[in-house]
């Protein structure tokens, strides 16, 4: 397991530092020079998203003001609400450094936190999503509402602004991710495109599954019902899961069968998408 996840699980929300957040925007400076200098296309983007930032917050929120603005809601609108969103609460953005460090961790296509920040809408998703269940919380649901709907218009990941979602989340390439309203994410967890979390029918109350740390949860995978997926547990590519998982198990097929246990702790730190089959399994995904 990586030293940075050990350490963030002794993170308590209100524990986040802000030196860390200043380490990682300095980073994304450097890097946002070079790229000024190496792509004139590109130079009036990141000046203004990042040069041009007071701090990573304030970039954070130039950054997801240019994902959602349109005729209903204006850039300096949008800029606004997300700025005070992170003063009200800070947490909005350290776990964002949480996440950016996730995502250079797992995925090998971020070579730094600059080019997650910029271009990785799964991402920009998950920060909108967190100063929605802010709004939501405050109980200006309408609007957390419509920030839900023009994320998913805008970026096609669906997230509603209920759902309970811990820090250090990787959402790899975003398109086509569903998180229903009493779905819990933990911490540490890496959900790949095309997965849901939802219900299965037209019951109400706590309807959606519950994601524990450290799970990893392959494309296309749909877990359906207030079902409990356990830390550390791996959830195959395509799989349909209707029942709970235990803790550091593998589940792979429609529907989803155990098929053995996971090799590492945390599969979500490690993206190791391989799967254990037994003798007797002839069919997974």
């Amino acid at each position: 397991m990586p030293d940075i996840a050990l350490a963030r699980k002794f993170y308590a929300a209100d524990e986040i530092a802000l030196d860390k957040e200043a380490a990682v925007f300095a980073l994304m400076c450097d890097s946002a020079a070079i790229l000024a200098r190496q792509e004139a296309i590109l130079a009036p983007v990141v000046e203004r998203i990042v040069l041009g930032a007071m701090g990573f917050s304030d970039a954070l929120a130039r950054l997801l003001a240019t994902k959602l603005e349109c005729d209903t809601a204006c850039h300096d609108r949008l800029l606004a609400l997300a700025a005070e969103a992170m003063r009200a609460d800070p947490a909005i953005a350290g776990h964002a450094v949480l996440d950016l460090d996730a995502i250079k961790d797992r995925d090998p296509a971020a070579r730094d936190h600059l080019t997650p920040f910029l271009f990785f809408k799964g991402f920009h998703a998950l920060q909108w999503y967190r100063i929605g269940h802010w709004l939501h919380g405050q109980g200006r649901t309408a609007l957390a509402n419509f920030l839900q709907s023009r994320v998913s218009e805008s970026l096609a990941v669906d997230i509603h602004p209920a759902a309970r979602i811990g820090w250090g989340l990787l959402i790899d390439h975003g398109t086509g991710v569903v998180i229903g309203e009493t779905a819990v994410v933990g911490n540490d967890v890496s959900i790949l495109h095309g997965v849901t979390l939802g219900g299965t029918g037209k019951e109400s109350g706590d309807r959606h599954p519950k994601v524990r740390d450290g799970v990893l949860i392959g494309a296309g995978a749909k877990i359906l019902g207030n079902i409990e997926i356990g830390e550390g547990a791996k959830i195959g590519a395509g799989s349909v899961v209707l029942t709970d998982v235990p803790p550091h198990r593998t589940a792979v097929g429609v529907p989803a069968r155990i098929v053995g246990s996971c090799s590492e702790p945390l599969p979500a730190l490690t993206m190791d998408h391989s799967i254990p089959v037994p003798p007797g399994i002839d069919f997974v995904i």
